[in-house]
């Protein structure tokens, strides 16, 4: 994959994505990531999706980070929302993944759940200052990179806004 090029995959079973062909890929110096489509339903009943704003890279993005050696991707998933956002949720399902090139060149792949906050609250942070309750559409407008604007276009409750 050239720089710049993104391939966003799923839904696929995630015990596929854990064991054989993403950590054969770490083996290789594929960087290995995990991360959170973090939803809820706001006061009117809509459902809405968390974004994050990380500072040094000034983006709008989906809370996300790299695994700890040998930590399993969905227990990464879990650990990386919770750090960036103060949150700590339950996973509810699978929902794909993400292939690029990091800033350094490395090819990264970045394996994404729908998650429910189960308790927490957020204080701004080195990573992450602010964050943000957004309906779908809204989400896709603000997120800086297509590859998370694919994501939550392709969740069932935001299929409506698709349009972006």
């Amino acid at each position: 994959m050239d720089a710049g090029e993104c391939a966003v995959g799923g839904p696929e079973d995630p015990s596929q994505v854990g064991s054989g062909r993403v950590e054969a890929r770490a083996e290789a110096g594929v960087v290995l990531a995990a991360g959170g489509i973090v939803v809820r339903h706001s006061e009117s009943g809509r459902r809405e999706v968390l974004v994050v704003h990380r500072p040094r890279r000034s983006d709008w993005s989906l809370p996300k980070g790299k695994l700890e050696p040998d930590e399993p991707l969905e227990a990464g998933a879990l650990r990386e929302v919770e750090e960036e956002t103060g949150l700590r949720c339950r996973l509810d399902r699978f929902v794909g993944y993400t292939e690029y090139e990091d800033r350094r060149g490395r090819p990264k792949i970045v394996a994404y759940w729908a998650m429910e906050v189960l308790e927490g609250s957020f204080a701004p942070n080195e990573e992450v200052d602010e964050l943000r309750w957004l309906e779908g559409a809204e989400a896709i407008e603000l997120l800086t990179y297509g590859r998370d604007r694919d994501l939550i276009s392709s969740l069932e409750e935001f299929a409506l806004a698709r349009s972006w």
